[in-house]
């Protein structure tokens, strides 16, 4: 009888703790705030929008999903048509910080602009994809580029663009479209992860392995509106890429 119920005592014991550390983990991980962008699955929560095409098409099937990453694919295109896409998140955010791991695969659409070449982005703060023109190239946002680079010289990631947008850097009014970044260049098909910290239109921070590469603030429209929130969108411009983890951590006010 008492080696029975030391057993169960013991048992008892191995079996709680067991519980206690799994509901720990489970509590841990939710503590922790992290929406999952991307499921790994399929596009739910995530809309198409292509130059001269209406919203919700995907154009060619560029946007689509494989072995659990998102990719941007050019296989079904002969040659580029200048029709650039964007594929929307269907919620706005105002301060988070967005993370995700991606990397330039394959080569090239045949007559892509140079420019274009392993080269990619987050538009941060857009408009919705709701309130673009048929032939609107880019959402009026700030891009968050993604660079890649060409196996020599550098062509450091995480620039800005201001497509419809400027910013203010150093105190200063940035009207630039190109804003360079202090990014790492990655020559090869290796995955990079990113951070972008938003807040707001207080200041906006980009991040390579942990390190800040560029800050700036007051991201606006270009008659000076100030952003304080806005849409989340990939790119298609030409270059192939996958994106197996997007993920955002909303932030207090």
């Amino acid at each position: 009888m008492k080696f029975k119920l030391l057993l169960t005592t013991l048992l008892c014991g191995v079996f709680c703790s067991s519980l206690s550390a799994e509901d720990g983990k489970e509590k841990d991980t939710k503590e922790e705030g992290w929406i999952q962008l991307f499921n790994g699955k399929d596009l739910t929560g995530w809309t198409p929008k292509f130059k001269g095409h209406k919203l919700g098409e995907n154009y060619k099937n560029t946007f689509k999903v494989e072995d659990g990453k998102l990719i941007v694919d050019y296989s079904n295109w002969e040659k580029w048509d200048g029709s650039f896409g964007h594929l929307f998140y269907n919620k706005e955010f105002g301060h988070y910080i967005l993370r995700a791991e991606y990397r330039f695969v394959g080569t090239q659409v045949k007559g892509g602009p140079g420019w274009a070449n392993r080269n990619n982005g987050f538009m941060i703060h857009g408009q919705s994809a709701e309130s673009m023109k048929l032939e609107q190239d880019f959402p009026d946002s700030i891009e968050v580029q993604l660079l890649g680079g060409f196996g020599k010289g550098n062509r450091g990631t995480l620039n800005i663009c201001t497509p419809g947008t400027h910013l203010e850097k150093d105190g200063k009014l940035v009207k630039g479209h190109v804003i360079n970044a202090n990014g790492p260049t990655f020559h090869g098909d290796q995955w990079v992860t990113v951070e972008i910290e938003v807040h707001g239109s207080e200041v906006i921070r980009h991040k390579c392995d942990g390190k800040v590469v560029i800050e700036y603030n007051k991201p606006q429209l270009n008659d000076g509106t100030l952003l304080e929130k806005g849409t989340i969108s990939i790119q298609a411009e030409t270059a192939p890429i996958e994106f197996r983890k997007i993920e955002l951590k909303p932030l207090k006010k």
